[in-house]
């Protein structure tokens, strides 16, 4: 009754009406406690709390539909089911080896009370640092088919504090750059998202399990409160499903501190359906190299012609790059039919089983295999699913005989630019996170898994955790990633990347292709990172698939850098931030998959930052040789960025590790353990 009478106070904007409360649910530890109302019209509301804080205040839920009234007042409780699971599961891959799932359940079956006497259920989950509902309507006769026009979900936050958001429905689809303002500045936001609130709880809002249904992004009403926002559809409706179906989750991250809110995104897995794939070992977490950052410099193009990157000769050079680096994959983009003329955004010309004729697949794919190299294809479509789908079985049929293990897919377009075929053969325009989309993705996945080829889409759809039911989606894009250091206006500023780890990559893995040792983008313009800072991304920014995205030539200028991406992991047994600040900066310690080697990265914003950092994470009573790659004296991303030491120290868990990142640096570490 406390929490109640002190979640009004502090909602100012909730309507003042009787409320009457029907259930009551705590985490495992009792950390969150949520509390489920009716209201006197019969309105559905939740509400959390952290301790005695009150986080999320009363927030309706339900739905708008085209062809029938909303479903949002005169409901009364029919049905409540409680249940515990405590259980812990492998990953084929990812940032943890082991997650525990623990989590305290309510599913409540609401009826209304009029004469259509439709039913719906909300299931509750609550961990100790996030709860997430999902609706759940069965098969009935007043609803047989669910034309969504809207969900009437609402996120009322409480409290002041800061929020981290990148707009929703703006031309370049997921790639913003953050806004920092005070919650009620939040417009129409993407998710994941994240508020700091002035007490330091930290709350993000996202999604998982993201399958048949329209991507929800969050729209600010007014104060804290915030509703779901579905993205569009041609057909009017946002979803189209028959009943029975269930919603995707929504996500709530409740945390003390940015480096708990991190660590808070295993939730998002763990609402998420086990393994369907069965035997998944053939997924192979590996770093790769590529025909691709020549043409964001402008040096190359996708395009046939005197420029053309994608050639028989470069690639066969790339290939003997690999193999003698320990890369086991190289991406080749441009390699086949359609990038001639006007590409974007149309895609009617793209084969996906011929090459250019100065692009010998064949023997580079049998060049490569003796080599222990294999090629990456890519499979670009300008959005346009029509074409791709018409020949999505032969595409991956013919990736699989030249023995590729991972595809990169590719959407290019203005938002609202999906050009795919509606049910009776026509063209129609869809948006990237659509429910078309959710279908088009789980298609090229799963037809994949068949050939045994892993994917890697950018221009994608976001990640909703669906890589632990399908672990051959092993990466995607979804945000500004290093090619905008090449040609962007704006570059990404230092700041970017310390507001990524706390936002976009709370959602999961992102191909963000760092390691440009070269410090220059297109036209020799500065590169906004120092040196380690390059290094440091591939500890910070986790992906079991990581390009070392710079020419072969500038590995080969800078030995010393270049022997950390040659070293480094990336597939983990454990991953633990030690320190962090949303938009400030952050530091994570990440142990080596199946065997006793540990890597630390950190990266900072425009401002320099001195740490002190304990090694307990490494094994007790072991030596270690610590591997360090830093910002050098008088680094500076604005006047001095390839300042950087390269040093050598033994180690133990008992001791401490003074650092300096230099304005926009990081710091990169490998932890060798000696002797057994």
């Amino acid at each position: 009754m406390r929490i109640l009478l002190a979640l009004a106070a502090l909602s100012l904007t909730a309507p003042v009406v009787a409320q009457t409360n029907v259930a009551t649910a705590t985490s495992p530890s009792g950390t969150l406690t949520l509390t489920v109302t009716t209201n006197g019209e019969g309105r559905v509301g939740y509400a959390v709390a952290r301790g005695q804080t009150p986080v999320i205040g009363e927030s309706h839920l339900g739905f708008l539909f085209s062809d029938s009234r909303q479903m949002l007042r005169n409901m009364e409780l029919k049905a409540k089911t409680e249940a515990k699971v405590d259980s812990t599961w492998e990953q084929p891959w990812g940032e943890w080896r082991q997650v525990r799932d623990h989590h305290n359940e309510v599913a409540l079956t609401f009826q209304e009370k009029d004469k259509l006497r439709r039913t719906m259920r909300v299931r509750f989950r609550l961990f100790d640092d996030a709860v997430a509902f999902r609706y759940e309507l069965p098969e009935q006769e007043n609803l047989k088919t669910a034309n969504i026009v809207e969900e009437l979900t609402q996120f009322r936050v409480l409290g002041t504090g800061r929020a981290w958001w990148a707009p929703a429905y703006e031309s370049n689809r997921e790639e913003y750059l953050y806004n920092d303002t005070p919650i009620t500045g939040v417009g129409t936001a993407q998710t994941p998202f994240t508020i700091r609130r002035d007490d330091g709880i930290h709350v993000a809002i996202h999604e998982a399990s993201l399958v048949d249904y329209s991507g929800m992004n969050v729209a600010h009403v007014q104060g804290g409160l915030m509703k779901a926002d579905l993205t569009p559809s041609s057909s009017g409706p946002k979803v189209v499903r028959d009943t029975p179906f269930e919603t995707p989750w929504r996500v709530i991250l409740i945390a003390p501190d940015a480096p708990s809110l991190y660590h808070a995104n295993k939730e998002i897995l763990n609402l998420n359906e086990p393994n369907k794939l069965g035997d998944v070992s053939w997924v192979k977490p590996q770093k790769y190299v590529g025909v691709w950052w020549g043409m964001h410099l402008d040096t190359q193009t996708w395009a046939s012609g005197p420029k053309h990157g994608a050639t028989t000769a470069y690639t066969r050079k790339m290939i003997d790059f690999a193999a003698k680096h320990g890369f086991r994959g190289v991406l080749v983009e441009g390699w086949n039919k359609g990038w001639d003329g006007d590409w974007f955004a149309t895609g009617d010309d793209f084969s996906f089983t011929e090459p250019y004729p100065d692009y010998d697949i064949k023997s580079l794919a049998a060049y490569g295999k003796r080599k222990g190299v294999h090629i990456i294809g890519h499979h670009e479509t300008s959005a346009n699913i029509a074409n791709y789908e018409r020949q999505l079985g032969s595409a991956m049929d013919y990736a699989r005989s030249m023995n590729m293990e991972a595809i990169k897919t590719g959407y290019v377009s203005d938002a609202g630019g999906v050009q795919a075929l509606d049910a009776n053969g026509r063209k129609v325009f869809e948006w990237h996170e659509g429910q078309v989309m959710s279908r088009h993705h789980l298609n090229v996945v799963t037809e994949a898994a068949k050939r045994r080829i892993a994917i890697n889409p950018h221009e994608p759809i976001k990640d909703t955790g669906l890589r632990r039911t399908y672990p051959n989606w092993v990466s995607r894009e979804g945000q500004r990633g290093m090619e905008y250091n090449a040609w962007g206006d704006p570059k990404n500023p230092p700041r970017y990347d310390t507001e990524l780890l706390f936002t976009r990559l709370l959602a999961g893995p992102m191909d963000f292709t760092p390691g440009i040792l070269s410090l220059m983008g297109r036209g020799d313009t500065p590169i906004p990172s120092t040196l380690a800072r390059q290094l440091a991304y591939y500890v910070t920014v986790a992906s079991p698939i990581q390009m070392a995205a710079d020419l072969p030539e500038n590995y080969e200028k800078n030995p010393g850098p270049f022997q950390f991406i040659k070293d480094v992991a990336v597939d983990w047994d454990d991953t633990r931030m030690l320190a962090g600040e949303v938009g400030g900066y952050g530091v994570i310690a990440r142990k080596e998959r199946g065997a006793p080697t540990w890597f630390l990265g950190g990266i900072t914003n425009e401002e320099g930052r001195d740490l002190n950092l304990p090694l307990t994470f490494l094994e007790a009573g072991k030596r270690y040789r610590a591997e360090i790659y830093r910002d050098g004296e008088g680094a500076d991303f604005r006047t001095n960025p390839r300042a950087i030491a390269i040093e050598k120290r033994t180690v133990t868990a008992a001791d401490r590790m003074a650092v300096r990142m230099a304005p926009g640096g990081g710091f990169a570490v490998r932890f060798v353990r000696l002797g057994r």
